[in-house]
């Protein structure tokens, strides 16, 4: 595109000041304010209405553009133009919807999971601890099968079968909704089943018996040095007051009646979305009057053990990780 200003041009219309436009050639203009500072804009026409958008401010800083810059952007911009595109409504199109990673999409369907599930926690911790770092940074168009096996593959082999199951299920979800915002033709997850993660889930039909359990709480005593007393105390709990773990671990001391000896589960934290009032046995009130002198002043009866801004409580995977720990000494032993 021959343009008919050049830059000898442009910084003698600086210096005179005067405010005005002047065509540069093909749609592009160069506009005078009466500061004395220029900008680029292209006028053209979409959808027969003739339309005017700047391109930025001309000059050779970082964010500036010089003439021949500005000569490029204008002839992309024509070319849009002729694809059906109207560079101006396009740039009033909110930021939200400009999602260009597997990480933006997960931002926009871990969004609608806060709106549609009890606990969205667990699809947005599953995809950061597993997903993320593995295909997180890839373009839309880029994740492909194998990003999915190789997850998926990698969660089975450390021993986490059915979290394995649970990702593939968080992968499924998050490209359909993918393809739901039109920002996908296919699902890269929707070839591989339970089969090729962790496996058709069983039921546990074992439990240990008073003798095993004994042992175990032997154990957790004779490794306090690993099994820290915290520990110790959330499982004995779990195992007289027959509670979720989830339930347990974000357990607040608002919620627990000593007088009456009862812990009120309030609606919003129980699985069942029913406020439950669970009777405290004796030896429970002594444990939670340990764990308040330990908490110090924490309102969560087990608060988080580290810097954390997901949880003001320990990490739902603490309890697990400490009593698998234990186990592998068990082993080496």
């Amino acid at each position: 595109m021959a343009a008919k200003l050049n830059d000898k041009q442009i910084k003698a219309l600086l210096r005179k000041g005067d405010a005005g436009r002047y065509a540069a050639g093909g749609g592009l203009y160069f506009r005078v304010s009466g500061e004395g500072t220029g900008f680029w804009v292209v006028r053209y026409t979409a959808n027969g209405k003739r339309r005017e958008i700047t391109l930025g401010r001309y000059g050779t800083k970082p964010g500036e553009l010089p003439l021949v810059e500005a000569a490029a952007k204008t002839a992309q911009l024509k070319a849009d133009i002729r694809r059906g595109l109207d560079p101006l409504a396009e740039r009033k199109r909110p930021e939200s919807i400009k999602i260009r990673t597997v990480d933006d999409l997960a931002a926009d369907w871990l969004k609608d999971c806060e709106k549609r599930l009890k606990h969205p926690q667990i699809p947005r911790r599953v995809y950061e601890k597993d997903l993320a770092p593995l295909f997180g940074e890839l373009a839309l168009e880029r994740v492909n099968p194998l990003d999915i096996r190789q997850a998926i593959e990698q969660i089975a082999a450390s021993g986490r079968p059915t979290i394995a199951n649970d990702a593939l299920m968080y992968c499924k979800q998050l490209f359909r909704h993918g393809i739901r915002l039109d920002l996908m033709t296919t699902n890269p997850a929707d070839a591989f089943t339970v089969r090729h993660a962790g496996g058709v889930e069983q039921s546990r039909s074992r439990s240990l018996t008073i003798d095993e359990l004994a042992k175990v709480f032997a154990s957790f005593r004779d490794h306090s040095n690993q099994f820290t007393r915290e520990n110790y105390l959330a499982a004995a709990l779990l195992l007289v007051l027959g509670v979720r773990k989830g339930e347990l671990i974000a357990a607040k001391w608002e919620e627990f009646d000593v007088d009456a000896a009862l812990w009120n589960i309030p609606k919003e934290r129980s699985k069942t979305g029913v406020a439950i009032s669970v009777p405290l046995p004796p030896v429970t009130i002594s444990w939670l009057e340990e764990l308040h002198i330990r908490a110090c002043n924490s309102e969560f009866v087990f608060p988080k053990r580290r810097t954390s801004k997901r949880f003001g409580h320990i990490s739902p995977d603490t309890l697990n990780a400490a009593i698998k720990k234990l186990v592998t000494v068990h082993r080496v032993n």
